[in-house]
């Protein structure tokens, strides 16, 4: 996809309060580091006690993740949780706008030889990650290092979608953004010695998915992942993001590439896959995306756990 310019039409009065909001959170983020890190914690706070339909799905989660924990152990992981995507707001913004010199104080990636390694041989990467509430930051910390494409879904807001793409690819000219339903993109790109990030880790239906075990749940887990591998001649390298607790930045981790993968079971490679995600998730549980309904696609005959989605109204026209 060709790098979004700016256009007159996105200065439209429909778009004039994003404008401003985006302009405030502009200043916001010039304030100090710690600053920042403690009004998202406030933000967080906000969050639980105002997104209700939220905080029950990741209580859901968490139960069913984590069902050797007591009740009080989990709440205060949801709560934990809901600080960290309150920070995690922030970090966006800060990804998005900050100056990349002050960005990249923040910083201390290591792995890197792995990509390397792959780059060497001329062979392509199939960069997988999670959602964790540190996703976009981590991506623009390790993008300051390394030139990769990315996964893509326009947003149906021009003026939104304009701001989200400058800013993620703001940081590597030569990145290039791949629509998420362009496979033949993404597998030209591979094919090329390119690198492309991918999140494995949602649930996008059983369509595309085969049911594999998540942390003692059958979970629809996308079969994306070994296809690209296979079809692209790629290797399959993950890479974590993780904010440190004194506020002293994000350790970002290149992992070793999976091995002898993938095969020819697509359930097996489903299950390889969610057992990396269980071992990212378990190193930092309060900072994963736990507000997914990742079991809202269950096997035949087992019960949705998901209360049902209010509808919104529609305006009257």
């Amino acid at each position: 996809m060709a790098r979004p310019g700016f256009s007159m039409a996105l200065l439209h009065p429909r778009y004039w309060l994003l404008w401003l909001g985006f302009g405030l959170l502009w200043l916001l983020i010039r304030l100090p580091y710690r600053w920042l890190l403690g009004l998202g914690h406030l933000l967080g706070l906000a969050m639980l006690a105002g997104m209700r339909e939220r905080r029950e799905v990741a209580r859901i989660n968490l139960a069913l993740c984590f069902p050797e924990l007591g009740e009080a152990e989990r709440e205060k992981l949801l709560r934990a949780n809901f600080i960290s995507s309150g920070i995690g707001l922030l970090e966006t913004a800060m990804a998005w706008f900050w100056p990349p010199q002050r960005l990249a104080r923040l910083a201390h990636v290591s792995g890197l030889e792995h990509l390397q390694q792959a780059q060497t041989r001329g062979q392509g990467v199939v960069l997988i990650s999670l959602h964790f509430t540190t996703l976009e930051i981590g991506a623009a910390l390790l993008g300051q290092r390394v030139t990769f494409d990315g996964m893509y879904r326009e947003h149906r807001n021009k003026a939104f979608d304009y701001i989200q793409r400058r800013g993620r690819e703001r940081h590597s000219e030569e990145a290039l953004a791949i629509e998420r339903d362009d496979v033949r993109g993404m597998l030209r790109s591979l094919r090329k010695g390119r690198v492309t990030w991918y999140a494995p880790d949602q649930d996008y239906g059983p369509k595309v998915s085969v049911f594999a075990p998540l942390f003692g749940q059958q979970a629809a887990t996308v079969t994306a992942t070994s296809t690209f591998a296979r079809l692209g001649k790629a290797v399959v390298i993950p890479f974590t993001q993780h904010r440190r607790a004194d506020g002293s930045g994000y350790d970002v981790v290149v992992h070793p590439p999976l091995s002898d993968f993938p095969s020819d079971d697509p359930v097996a490679d489903a299950t390889r896959i969610n057992q990396w995600v269980e071992q990212a998730v378990l190193a930092q549980p309060e900072q994963y995306m736990w507000v997914h309904r990742r079991f809202k696609t269950r096997p035949e005959g087992d019960a949705r756990p998901y209360a049902a989605k209010r509808k919104k109204r529609r305006r009257r026209s």
